[in-house]
């Protein structure tokens, strides 16, 4: 589209690449290949920037520039902007239309779970529990992907529809927060719910359609608390403006109209969107398999990453930070490195923090 309106000039790409060693314990497809395949089909100005393992000099600074942890896709968003910060100010991304049409692999997950719903709770929570403690969560080959999504499936398939939802988007659950917490911190938020604000966002559209109200939760929580922020933050950063055409007001009202299974028809996520767009790209890249904008975490941490949490993270480090339990830490780091579990985003969660800490509560 953009083409169409652009008077005979080129419209500039730009993407991020990781290379194939970092995506031995990911599950993020290889999105170079298909960037390639639509610059070629339309003739576009493409930039391609592949990920280098350089993120222990890369994080602090980001932390610095989100004034918070930081998380993944901070990363590429960052380095992204800032190269494209050199021939353009102004840069439109695809930011919103997961919220918009449906496309997180969670909202299908929801629709699958759903099936579950007739057994009784007494029988599938257990059931849900057993499986996900059974399966291995971290290790690296051709079944990474499908292993670590049925353990994270039944780690909140058990659970009701507003808890099942939530449990699928968060890092630690209450019950691994308690194990993770001192004793004065377990006293200091006993009480407390983290998921207030989306319960009642939940609460508001409680009479809507289920896929409805997962979206909408999404887009007052998720897309502006995380996504959004963590766009205009890194951009800025890179003194570049980012636009998202996704969640323009008429698209959005236009969408939110729509009966959800023009979003999500079968097991087909985002229908309409790439459906419409059939006629404009290849079948085969409307079609393909979803690749996140993320970073490789799980192989850095075994990397590049490694010496940064052995001292961020070490047990005089944390027993001094006063927040957690050292004992906790390190199962969690050392279940990660085993392959036992996928708890590579918590650990680069805790890093985060703790990079956090340091930039604004020490100084």
């Amino acid at each position: 589209m953009m083409k169409q309106h652009s008077d005979g000039r080129r419209v500039s790409t730009y993407t991020v690449g990781i290379e194939a060693e970092d995506l031995r314990y990911d599950i993020i497809p290889d999105d170079v290949e298909w960037a390639r395949r639509v610059n070629q089909h339309l003739d576009t100005d493409y930039h391609e920037i592949m990920l280098q393992p350089a993120v222990a000099e890369l994080l602090p600074k980001l932390v610095y520039h989100m004034d918070e942890p930081a998380i993944d896709m901070a990363i590429p968003s960052y380095l992204v902007s800032q190269a494209a910060r050199e021939t353009l100010r102004v840069m439109l991304s695809g930011m919103g239309g997961d919220e918009v049409f449906a496309g997180y692999p969670r909202q299908l997950a929801m629709k699958i779970a759903g099936a579950f719903d007739p057994v009784p709770g007494m029988v599938r929570r257990p059931l849900m529990k057993t499986i996900e403690r059974s399966l291995p969560g971290g290790m690296p080959g051709r079944l990474t992907a499908p292993l670590r999504n049925a353990k994270k499936f039944a780690r909140s398939a058990g659970l009701d529809f507003d808890e099942r939802y939530l449990g699928y988007g968060t890092y630690f659950t209450d019950e691994a927060k308690q194990q993770l917490y001192t004793e004065e911190l377990r006293a200091a938020t006993q009480g407390s719910d983290a998921y207030a604000a989306h319960r009642r966002y939940f609460d508001r559209v409680k009479n809507a359609a289920p896929l409805n109200r997962l979206l909408y939760v999404d887009l007052k929580t998720f897309l502006p608390c995380l996504n959004l922020i963590t766009t205009d933050k890194t951009s800025m950063a890179a003194n570049l403006e980012v636009r998202v055409p996704f969640l323009n007001r008429q698209m959005i009202e236009f969408t939110a109209r729509m009966p959800p299974e023009l979003k999500l028809r079968g097991f087909k996520r985002k229908y309409i969107l790439k459906r419409a767009l059939e006629t404009v790209l290849p079948r085969e890249t409307v079609w393909r398999k979803k690749a996140g904008f993320g970073a490789p975490i799980r192989s850095w941490l075994r990397g590049a990453l490694r010496p940064l949490v052995a001292d961020l993270l070490s047990e005089e480090t944390v027993r001094k930070r006063g927040l957690f339990r050292p004992a906790e830490v390190k199962r969690i780091v050392d279940a990660n490195l085993s392959g036992r579990e996928d708890f590579n985003l918590q650990v680069f969660q805790l890093l985060n923090l703790e990079l956090w800490q340091r930039q604004f509560l020490d100084k």
